[in-house]
């Protein structure tokens, strides 16, 4: 009977913290973060907005990267219900938006299921952020009528259809994409897609260490590699990425340049 009244009592947040610049989370995000007794950090949040939280808060790290050792999933779920359960008040901070390939949604139903209240507050995306950090539209007129956001994580049977998506001929930005970009450029050449379409990767965008590389699909995966790139990054394919913003216009690292630069 405790327990339930305790949950009852409790509340959660699911907050997105942006794509790195501190000055890009919501006033709402450090507003609930500053009433949270816990907060749960996500290994790719800029620890720069624990500046947020409230001095006596307890902050836990529970890490969850691509290609790292990370806190299972079910962990993590298991210490957001240990606290909320006991009448404390939950913050899970994760990069970019909670509900963007971020898990947020299996931890709203947990947290739901347990009784417990949770809002979710949204967080500027690193597929919107990365991109417009050089300058590229995901939509533009001229160029694409929409955008795709997917993984690049899986491989199998969790392989996105990349024919179906070449058909679309919109904008595709790619998360988790680093590791598998030769494998994930080929299956685009190999459904069609022109190899001289532009490409752009960005590594940490909107911080101050932000670099990127810009080719053509055809040489895409080389150049990447060249420039020594990982993640965290996202990758836009499409001709919006021929808009990226020439290298002497921007106050970053760029490697590679579009032939039609």
């Amino acid at each position: 009977m405790a327990r339930a009244v305790h949950a009852a009592m409790s509340r959660a947040w699911l907050i997105g913290a942006g794509p790195g610049d501190v000055e890009l989370m919501t006033l709402k995000a450090t507003r609930a973060l500053a009433q949270a007794d816990v907060v749960l950090v996500d290994d790719l949040v800029n620890p720069d907005v624990l500046q947020f939280a409230r001095a006596d808060a307890q902050v836990v790290y529970v890490g969850k990267r691509g290609g790292h050792p990370s806190t299972p999933q079910d962990g993590i779920v298991a210490q957001m219900l240990e606290h909320a359960q006991a009448g404390r008040s939950v913050a899970r901070l994760k990069g970019g938006d909670p509900f963007v390939f971020g898990r947020g949604g299996e931890e709203q139903q947990a947290l739901r299921a347990a009784g417990i209240s949770v809002e979710v507050i949204n967080g500027i995306t690193a597929g919107i952020a990365a991109p417009a950090a050089i300058g590229i539209p995901v939509t533009h007129r001229d160029y694409a009528q929409g955008v795709v956001f997917v993984t690049g994580h899986g491989a199998g049977s969790g392989e996105p259809d990349w024919a179906a998506l070449v058909a679309t001929r919109m904008t595709l930005v790619i998360y988790m994409g680093m590791r598998r970009l030769n494998d994930i450029t080929g299956a685009l050449l190999a459904a069609g897609m022109s190899a001289d379409t532009p490409c752009a990767a960005i590594e940490s965008a909107t911080r101050p260490e932000q670099r990127h590389a810009l080719a053509q699909l055809g040489e895409f995966a080389n150049a990447v590699s060249r420039a020594g790139l990982g993640s965290p990054a996202i990758v836009v394919i499409g001709g919006v990425a021929s808009l990226a913003l020439a290298r002497d216009a921007v106050n970053t690292g760029a490697v590679g340049a579009l032939d039609a630069q």
